[in-house]
């Protein structure tokens, strides 16, 4: 009985092993396959008319820590949250209005 317990935790134990060799190998193949699966409508009779040239250099990885410059804009006032509210109630009322004589005309 003991035996079949060791043998089941030597399995257990090598399982991870196993799973990150085949990863692994599977990440090998799919790199060392994607030359030819790049090349491959070249192959099977070219691409469609008008297809851009494909790049010689690799494009460059963004910039991810550059910061953007600050903002210059400052946050607006009451006073002028109140007014832009009040232009697009204005702008709303407008806009119905012009589709309710639309309405009334067609």
């Amino acid at each position: 009985m003991s035996e079949s317990r060791s043998g089941v935790g030597l399995l257990h134990a090598c399982a991870p092993i196993l799973c990150g060799v085949a990863l692994v190998y599977c990440a090998s193949l799919l790199t060392s396959c994607s030359s030819v699966l790049s090349e491959l409508p070249a192959q099977m009779g070219g691409l469609p008319e008008g297809t851009p040239e494909r790049s010689t250099s690799s494009p460059a990885y963004p910039a991810v820590h550059d910061m953007p410059p600050a903002r210059t804009g400052t946050v607006l006032t009451e006073a002028e949250k109140k007014k832009v509210e009040a232009d697009l109630a204005a702008m709303r009322q407008e806009q119905a209005r012009k589709a309710a004589e639309k309405a009334a005309i067609e």
